[in-house]
């Protein structure tokens, strides 16, 4: 019998133990949690079994709920393939290709307007995208305002050969009607051979001011112009842009004022230089890239709007904080990774990304050397913290 009460005995006092530690545990402020690894949506204050797969219910510690902390049992860190990596710095890819095109510098444009006013008889160049040398013919023009000027410089110049030893005056009349055939787009080859001649001619070929392309032809043969009605925009070529679309994490690459270099198809392999003069402060509609404009020196005019390009980026310093891609997750508020912040502890950080390959990306901000970063598993925690504290866990950060 007075074995029997030592056994009783015994049993009651660990009783007494076990509640006593479990009022410590609510006295602390922190209730037990009771999930189940394969359904996380099972959640009760209480042990037992889940109702889908009947397997036994673990604890969860809600130790750091307050602060967007997640922590996880370890059943449910092997399950869920939870795996961390501590960041290092290294080399985001090689040099970045950009698929570009040759286009026309919007700020070297000239505009060819008739000198006079007539009749155009004959135009040369008749379709745009067509280049063209300086002095080379573009319109013929019927004009008798020309006529009179022409007849005005033969004048002059018998005048000046009979009388001009005697007075002066004379060789001032010719120059004034030569600057004034000048003036009206005669070249001086034209002017030598009117003197030669000695014949007027209504019809006057005009030839072109510059070097370049044709944009627009903006006036038709037999069209009647008037003193400065435009007839052809050219293009100059002395220099040319190179256009290339951007994506975000490129951007980080390259600012105005860098140098890069670009093969244009169809020449030498060896690429050329150019120098960036404008980067796209905003998207292009619809799309996440942003426009890229370089200017290429074309000294020899060798390149025409049209052709295309390859931009070759060069990856900056070569070493930054790397990541795998699949450890960063985005949003609408931005990047972020889960950061191991103590045992089985995890919790959500933004960070700012830089440039990236096919299976990295670089961390510009966010994270230091030899953080521990979730690098297997990000997704499920993000889901596990949405589903179990009914939140998103970057509420309230800043990108």
């Amino acid at each position: 019998m007075r074995r029997y009460l030592n056994i009783l005995f015994l049993l009651t006092a660990i009783l007494v133990a076990a509640c006593s530690v479990e009022e410590k545990t609510h006295a602390d402020g922190e209730s037990a949690t009771y999930t189940c690894p394969m359904h996380p949506q099972i959640v009760q204050n209480e042990p037992g079994t889940c109702p889908i797969c009947f397997m036994d219910l673990v604890p969860v510690s809600q130790t750091g709920k307050e602060n967007g902390e997640l922590m996880l049992s370890q059943s449910q860190i092997a399950l869920g393939n939870i795996k961390t990596k501590r960041i290092k710095f290294g080399s985001v890819g090689s040099n970045a290709i950009l698929t570009g095109k040759l286009v026309l510098d919007e700020t070297q444009t000239d505009v060819v307007s008739s000198r006079a006013a007539g009749r155009i008889e004959k135009l040369y160049l008749k379709e745009s995208g067509q280049p063209i040398k300086k002095g080379q013919p573009l319109y013929e023009l019927y004009s008798e305002d020309l006529l009179t000027l022409q007849r005005e410089y033969l004048l002059a110049l018998r005048q000046n050969q009979e009388l001009g030893q005697e007075n002066p005056r004379f060789t001032s009349f010719l120059e004034a009607a030569k600057k004034k055939l000048l003036l009206y787009g005669l070249t001086e080859a034209q002017i030598q051979r009117l003197a030669s001649s000695g014949q007027v001619s209504p019809r006057i070929t005009f030839v072109a001011p510059v070097s370049g392309v044709v944009t627009e032809v903006a006036a038709a043969e037999g069209q009647y112009v008037a003193e400065g009605g435009i007839l052809y925009r050219l293009g100059r070529l002395d220099k040319i842009w190179v256009e290339a679309e951007v994506y975000p994490q490129e951007l980080a690459r390259v600012n105005e004022g860098d140098a890069l270099k670009v093969a244009v198809e169809g020449f030498s392999q060896t690429p050329v230089s150019a120098t960036v003069t404008f980067i796209s402060p905003e998207f292009k509609a619809g799309s996440q890239v942003a426009t890229l404009r370089a200017e290429l020196p074309n000294p020899n005019q060798q390149y025409l709007p049209g052709m295309q390009a390859s931009v070759i980026l060069r990856n900056p310093n070569g070493k930054s904080l790397t990541l795998p891609t699949d450890a960063v997750l985005r949003d609408s508020k931005g990047s972020h990774v889960w950061v191991q912040s103590g045992k089985d502890t995890f919790k959500a950080q933004m960070v700012k990304l830089g440039a990236a390959s096919a299976d990295s990306v670089a961390i510009l901000s966010g994270l230091k050397e030899n953080d521990r970063v979730v690098v297997s598993g990000a997704y499920l925690l993000y889901s596990e913290f949405v589903l179990k504290q009914g939140a998103d866990p970057m509420a309230g950060h800043q990108h």
